[in-house]
C-alpha cells in the first residue's frame, strides 16, 4: 500500500468537488481523480452525496471537500502554474476563464468554481531575475498592465522595445 501524502491543498465546494476535480485533471498532464469518498447516515452531507474527492494535478496532490455554502474562494488563496510556454498559457486561459470564469490582471483568473489561479509563463520568472536590473524592471511593469500574460510582450518590453 502507497504512503499517503502527508501535505495537500484542501479545496472547499459548495457541492460541486468532483465536477471540478474531473474539470481540472482534464487540464493537466499526470493528473487523475484518485478517491471519491462520500457521505454515510451520520451526515453531515447527504447520504450517498460526494464528500471528499482526492486528486492529483500534475502529480500534485488536491483534496475537495464538499463543505457547503459557509465558505468561499479568495485571491488570498491560488493554484500557480508554471507554463512552458504561450501555446500552454494561452490553452489554460481559455479553459479556466470558460463557462463563467473571469480573467484578472497580472495572469491571475477566477475559474468557474471560484477558485483563482495564477498562469505565468517560465519567461516571465527568467526576466524578473535577470542580472540586469533595468531589463526586469522593465518586464515587471508590462506585466503590471496585462490581464494574460504575453510572452513576446514581456520579451519585447524587458529589451526596451
Amino acid at each position: 500500500m502507497a504512503t499517503p501524502q502527508k501535505i495537500k491543498t484542501c479545496l472547499w465546494y459548495d457541492g460541486r468537488a468532483q465536477e471540478a476535480a474531473e474539470f481540472y485533471t482534464s487540464l493537466f498532464d499526470d493528473s487523475r481523480v484518485t478517491e471519491v469518498q462520500r457521505y454515510g447516515e451520520a451526515g453531515p452531507g447527504e447520504p450517498g452525496s460526494v464528500m471528499v474527492v482526492l486528486f492529483e494535478l500534475a502529480g500534485t496532490p488536491f483534496m475537495g471537500l464538499n463543505g457547503g455554502p459557509e465558505f468561499t474562494f479568495s485571491e488570498a488563496c491560488s493554484v500557480a502554474v508554471d507554463c512552458e510556454d504561450q501555446k500552454e498559457v494561452d490553452r489554460l486561459w481559455s479553459a479556466l476563464t470558460a463557462d463563467g470564469g473571469a480573467e484578472g490582471p497580472c495572469g491571475w483568473l477566477k475559474d468557474k468554481y471560484g477558485l483563482s489561479w495564477q498562469i505565468v509563463p517560465r519567461a516571465l520568472d527568467e526576466l524578473l531575475a535577470d542580472p540586469d536590473p533595468a531589463r526586469a524592471a522593465r518586464a515587471m511593469k508590462a506585466m503590471l498592465g496585462m490581464g494574460k500574460l504575453d510572452v513576446q510582450a514581456l520579451t519585447d518590453a524587458a529589451d526596451g522595445k
